[in-house]
């Protein structure tokens, strides 16, 4: 009889806090919501943040505060955010570095992006074009592969630090094609496009919205994006897959993430605000026109995004020895 009595009480309990526990998420959001940007202001992280914060908040209702937490390739913010309490009011606006490729090119993480996080939304996607300098003969990446098997280890390609994805997206470009680059990493996107620009390196896998401004002066010569499909900012290039390398992808992206342990309903929310401000033309005019191509989808499809995008990158990092610096 007590084991039964015990029984009827605990499912009581049980039910008095999933009861809570949706009363709760239909209040959702009551307060303002703050969105950790884990890189500096300026970028393309930073960049989409600010986009979408006005449309965000009126979908919400309620304020969303930018915060800006740079350090250690996105870890610092991401850190801070996989401790918070888990009531959708701190969430993480992330992008491959910290979501990704660091998995495989630091010996210890603060979080495990798999288990440390609610996976909430892919945001947008970053479109990277693959450019080189007008004084190489070549105009597609066909002539490239073939100028660089005439010329094993002549030509240099840059990139923004070893394990960043120009450098190991380059490093997937030389093992499909069966070439030879020479890598020299950089601290930062700046000074490697400074070189680019000035001949110092031949080669650039980099961000579109950096690089293009140098295309359309003639300082640099883009061959091919490096998504799956043509940006919608440049249809006129087209991608490396079909430049000759079928099935490259070497797609930059961002996506939403909170603490482990969000209510379902929350993050339901919070998933169907950002899909809904992410179709409005005005909003995707202006991703558009930044580089940005915007995606949407389930939590569950983000999920299992991520959990490929750690697999493939960690593997091409261990392939390379690409390391941390």
């Amino acid at each position: 009889m007590r084991i039964r009595l015990n029984w009827a009480r605990l499912c009581v309990a049980i039910a008095g806090l999933l009861s809570v526990c949706s009363v709760l998420a239909q209040a959702y959001p009551s307060k303002s919501i703050r969105l950790v940007v884990p890189f500096p202001p300026g970028g393309a992280v930073d960049f989409y943040a600010r986009a979408v914060q006005p449309a965000l908040a009126e979908a919400l209702g309620q304020p969303v505060v930018i915060d800006n937490k740079a350090g250690a390739s996105g870890m610092l913010g991401a850190g801070i955010v996989a401790q918070s309490a888990p009531d959708g009011y701190t969430l993480l606006l992330g992008n491959i570095a910290s979501l990704a490729i660091n998995v495989g090119i630091y010996d210890k993480m603060p979080y495990d992006p798999r288990k440390d996080f609610t996976h909430i939304v892919r945001t947008v996607d970053v479109n990277y074009v693959l450019v080189v300098h007008p004084s190489l003969p070549v105009k597609t990446v066909a002539e490239l592969v073939q100028y660089a098997k005439a010329n094993p280890g002549k030509l240099s390609y840059g990139s923004a630090g070893s394990g960043s994805l120009p450098h190991l997206g380059t490093e997937l470009l030389k093992a499909q094609a069966g070439i030879d680059l020479v890598h020299v990493p950089y601290k930062g996107g700046g000074p490697m496009v400074t070189d680019a620009l000035g001949g110092q390196i031949q080669v650039v896998l980099g961000d579109q919205a950096n690089l293009m401004p140098h295309v359309q002066t003639g300082r640099l010569r883009a061959l091919a994006v490096a998504t799956t499909k043509r940006s919608a900012n440049a249809p006129n290039i087209p991608t490396i897959a079909e430049s000759g390398l079928p099935g490259y992808d070497a797609t930059a992206w961002q996506g939403l993430v909170g603490p482990a342990g969000m209510n379902a309903e929350v993050v339901k929310k919070i998933n169907e605000a950002f899909n809904k401000v992410m179709v409005t033309p005005a909003l995707r005019d202006k991703l558009i026109a930044g580089g940005l191509d915007p995606m949407g989808g389930t939590p569950a499809q983000f999920s299992r995004f991520i959990d490929s995008e750690i697999t493939k990158w960690t593997k091409i990092a261990k392939d390379v020895g690409a390391k941390a610096e």
